[in-house]
């Protein structure tokens, strides 16, 4: 014991022996500190490799300062984790990965499998396409890739081939379907054109989905054919970990084999959620059914507001059937409010039915146990009979269709493919796979792409993005990382909406209310004015960040090709837009994206100035009696307003 008053020096000898002889006595030493992220990086992954490491909390040892600084003495370097492999200084957590991924620390580690005994560089469990663009990416770099791909049949027994939900059952269908709804709308605004025919003119859904079908089977051969050319072996098995590395893959006729590689991306993608209810999977479709569905499916009923929802529901009605769209509670969530449920608005004057606060339900206080969709009547389609509840109440809804599309949401397919085996962790509540800033899992040697990303967008481009990329992140050198800030996107309901950056709820959100300015218009197209399509419907608005030279935060745009119009400014925004810059942009006459630009934004903040003057005069003249004395000059520039399309700023005026 030091003298009183005294402070005991650390005995640097002594620490020093000690530190070299934890590093010389372990296989691998890591100095750590217990609520370090880097250090915990660092255990996972020797972990995941089965190596068993010793780690000293410096945090929770007496002498842990003096540690460190023994450490810094020894290695130059101050921070942890501090990494030794059989006493070989390698490092922090970045070094440690970096050894890692070149081969290094297995080489170091001796006994642990060298990358090069692994079958394959790299295996992709998904052929969509994310892991389709990441594994032709890979290859083109030299690497030896596999791609496995399998296609567990819908209750129904449909199923696909090559290139994942976009091209088989999603985005290529979706818009070609759209596109022969927009069609039958262009016959019948071609007659006021000058077009003459007689005969009735009727939709063949057969034909349409023969058309359709033929084309996506090209996709599936062209797929195929590119993964050929740049030697990338294809499976069509059901890809199912095993151990670490290593896969098993069953094919259709239940054939196993296995396989392994230094390194894995999960590119499984989603599939539609049922209700859970009986009756749901005997006798409804989904997204999954629908693009291929041998026979018009007749009166139908959509369960839910996603944006597959309403985007079937429009191009079915668009055909000519009878829609009703069943909604729980708010219209394509995720997306702007004011946007959706103008989209709504449109649909419902365009004779689709929607049932407010209400879903389907198995039992209630009044009805008996039984399937909330029963069968009244074989054929194709058949009758079937559905029971519904309120949300906000005991009443119950019954109806009968030929239908049931259920749209309701989709799962992550990532909870049978063992990942618990090899210790990925995934959100419990949604099986999606929490990942880094590099799509890098908690198990170093598993990546995940696409849409079963924690927190990230549902969108074809992005995964396409991000699977190019970290293919070239780990066999091209790059740094670049997938960026997923203002990603441009399009609901192509019958009234498309074309959106980028925030939604006008998420931006108040995010800056403030007082923070930001939102322009806004409606306009008419040119197409739509002859056979006098639909005034005052097409809206566009823009929501700017007054904090930021008024960056433009948000873009919304209600018409038809607006996923065509939004790309051009997304590209824009990307490059720091401003309210200035697009009132200097001059737009291209006639067309509906010159809405944005200068002219159309300064009427609205005219209209709405002279609404605001008018409203105010009103309110002035407003005698005891409730009787207005207005002024001619007032009542013109009322007359002018109105038909200038201003209801919205009307609304906009009072209310807000």
């Amino acid at each position: 014991m030091p003298p009183p008053g005294q402070t005991q020096l650390p005995d640097w000898d002594g620490l020093k022996l000690r530190v070299r002889t934890l590093i010389a006595t372990h296989r691998v030493m890591i100095f750590s500190k217990s609520y370090c992220p880097y250090c915990r990086r660092v255990k996972e992954l020797f972990s995941s490799l089965g190596v068993q490491y010793y780690a000293l909390e410096l945090d929770e040892a007496d002498d842990g300062p003096s540690i460190q600084q023994v450490l810094a003495e020894l290695t130059n370097q101050r921070t942890v984790p501090n990494v030794f492999v059989h006493g070989k200084h390698i490092g922090g957590c970045d070094s440690t990965y970096k050894a890692y991924e070149n081969g290094t620390l297995q080489k170091l580690l001796g006994d642990v499998k060298d990358a090069e005994t692994y079958e394959y560089d790299l295996i992709v469990i998904g052929g969509g396409s994310g892991g389709l663009a990441c594994s032709k990416e890979a290859a083109t770099l030299g690497k030896k890739v596999m791609v496995l791909d399998y296609v567990v049949p819908t209750p129904l027994g449909t199923s696909w081939g090559l290139g994942g939900t976009c091209v088989n059952v999603g985005c290529i269908p979706k818009k070609l379907m759209h596109q022969a709804a927009l069609l039958g709308q262009a016959l019948k605004d071609s007659r006021t054109y000058g077009w003459q025919y007689d005969e009735q003119v009727k939709h063949n859904w057969e034909t349409m989905v023969e058309a359709v079908q033929n084309y996506i089977g090209s996709l599936n051969w062209g797929y195929r054919l590119s993964l050929r050319e740049k030697s990338v072996t294809y499976l069509n098995s059901y890809g199912e970990f095993v151990e670490p590395h290593k896969i098993k893959a069953t094919n259709r006729k239940g054939q196993v084999a296995y396989h392994t590689a230094q390194t894995f991306v999960l590119a499984t993608g989603e599939r539609p959620r049922y209700l859970g209810i009986p009756g749901d999977k005997e006798y409804c479709i989904t997204s999954d059914d629908l693009f291929s569905l041998p026979y018009c499916p007749g009166k139908t009923l959509v369960v839910g507001a996603s944006y597959v929802a309403l985007e079937c529901a429009g191009f079915l009605a668009g055909l000519g059937l009878d829609v009703t769209v069943m909604v729980r509670s708010i219209l394509l969530r995720g997306f702007d409010q004011e946007m959706a449920e103008k989209i709504g608005a449109h649909m419902e004057t365009h004779g689709i039915t929607f049932i407010r606060k209400f879903v389907p339900t198995q039992a209630s206080d009044f009805l008996p146990l039984k399937s909330i969709v029963e069968k009244l009547e074989d054929g194709t389609p058949g009758r079937l009979k559905v029971t519904a509840k309120s949300t906000e109440g005991p009443e119950i809804f019954e109806g009968e269709y030929n239908t049931v599309l259920l749209a309701i949401g989709r799962d992550a397919c990532t909870r049978n493919i063992g990942l618990q085996t090899i210790g990925v962790k995934i959100n419990e509540k949604n099986g999606k796979v929490p990942v880094n800033e590099e799509e890098q899992t908690n198990v170093p040697y598993v990546y995940a792409i696409g849409d079963i990303l924690d927190g990230k967008l549902e969108l074809t481009p992005v995964a396409i993005q991000a699977g190019k990329l970290l293919a070239r992140r780990l066999y091209g050198g790059s740094s670049t990382k997938c960026d997923y800030i203002n990603v441009p996107t399009t609901v192509f309901t019958p009234l498309e909406y074309g959106s980028c950056g925030l939604a006008e709820d998420k931006a108040i959100e995010e800056f403030g209310k007082q923070n930001l300015e939102v322009y806004h218009s409606l306009f008419w197209p040119l197409e739509w004015t002859v056979p006098g399509r639909d005034n005052n419907t097409c809206y566009a608005k823009i929501i700017c960040n007054k904090l930021d030279s008024n960056r433009v935060v948000g873009f919304h745009v209600l018409g038809p090709n607006a996923g065509e119009v939004t790309q051009g400014f997304a590209a824009a925004i990307k490059c720091g837009l401003t309210k200035e810059l697009l009132d200097e942009t001059i737009g291209i006459h006639p067309t509906c994206a010159e809405v944005k630009g200068k002219r159309a934004l300064c009427k609205t903040l005219w209209r709405w100035c002279s609404l605001h003057w008018i409203l105010q005069n009103l309110q002035d003249k407003t005698s005891l009696n409730g009787a207005a004395e207005v002024k001619p000059a007032v009542l013109l520039v009322f007359m002018l307003c109105t038909l200038s399309s201003v209801e919205v700023f009307i609304h906009r005026t009072v209310v807000g």
